[in-house]
């Protein structure tokens, strides 16, 4: 969802990077699903690119 919504905005991965400093790398971390993304900037993240971010119970 990230990555759709960052290419809807037309930023780049080094234009979210430098405004957000975090690393490139992690953005592509990040956007490809990989467990060990932080989640603190994750929602950063989410946040920065007009996206919310919402917990449910599992059922």
């Amino acid at each position: 969802m990230m990555r759709k919504r960052r290419k809807e905005l037309g930023y780049t991965q080094a234009f979210l990077s430098e405004f957000s400093g975090f690393s490139v790398s992690f953005i592509s971390d990040l956007e490809n699903g990989k467990s060990t993304a932080e989640l603190g900037k994750a929602i950063f993240l989410a946040n920065l690119l007009g996206l919310d971010c919402s917990l449910t119970p599992r059922s």
